[in-house]
């Protein structure tokens, strides 16, 4: 089993650690807060900050940051530690599924029941939570996230960086652009622009996104 070091400590980290365990040694966290230094999550510890990882040049990565109030984090961490693409891990958990011609790219991580039917194809350093569900021909782009509950139709393209929370539904071949925000339970029939938070049912505009 080869070494894997997870970058954050919160909860999207620590499912992590509980989804690789079947197939990396997971040595533990890396967390830039001194604070967190030494502690212990789901059995294993917080080794130190994030440059930690230009240390320890045999371990795989994946970096699990990020919530829908700072969503970004996880793109900004990755830009800064500049790690190759072959330094980080593609996380499955056993109970995924990942139908014929699906793919998902490194640092992405695929938690329990996600399912991923037929030539679905997932980018780098993207957080599928548990039970989402993507169907056939979907393209998820880098730094995505969806959050649990989320079902996709055919053909849908999630641009960089966006965010599905949890429980959305999102009609087949809708796009949803750039670092835009779906607000959770919602019913997502028609395109949404770059940039933008969109929530209910039908989903409309909520408010521009400004990112920092």
């Amino acid at each position: 089993m080869k070494d894997l070091v997870i970058v954050g400590a919160g909860g999207f980290a620590r499912e992590t650690a509980a989804a690789a365990r079947a197939a990396w040694n997971v040595l533990g966290f890396l967390d830039d807060d001194p604070a967190l230094h030494g502690a212990i999550r789901t059995g294993r510890p917080i080794l130190g900050g994030t440059e930690l990882v230009h240390r320890m040049p045999d371990a795989a990565v994946v970096v699990c940051v990020g919530n829908p109030r700072n969503f970004t984090a996880r793109r900004r961490i990755v830009e800064r530690l500049d790690l190759p693409d072959e330094r980080y891990a593609t996380v499955v958990h056993p109970l995924a599924s990942v139908g014929a011609g699906s793919e998902a790219g490194p640092g992405t991580v695929l938690l329990a029941g996600t399912v991923l039917t037929a030539d679905v194809s997932i980018g780098s350093h993207v957080a599928v939570m548990p039970q989402a569900v993507l169907t056939h021909d979907d393209r998820v782009s880098d730094y995505c996230t969806i959050a649990s509950g989320v079902r996709l139709g055919g053909g849908v393209v999630l641009d960089e960086g966006s965010y599905v929370g949890a429980g959305a539904l999102v009609r087949e071949s809708v796009k949803v652009g750039a670092w835009s925000l779906i607000g959770m339970g919602s019913v997502v029939l028609h395109d949404v622009p770059s940039n933008e938070v969109w929530a209910g049912n039908p989903a409309h505009l909520i408010r521009p996104l400004l990112r920092s």
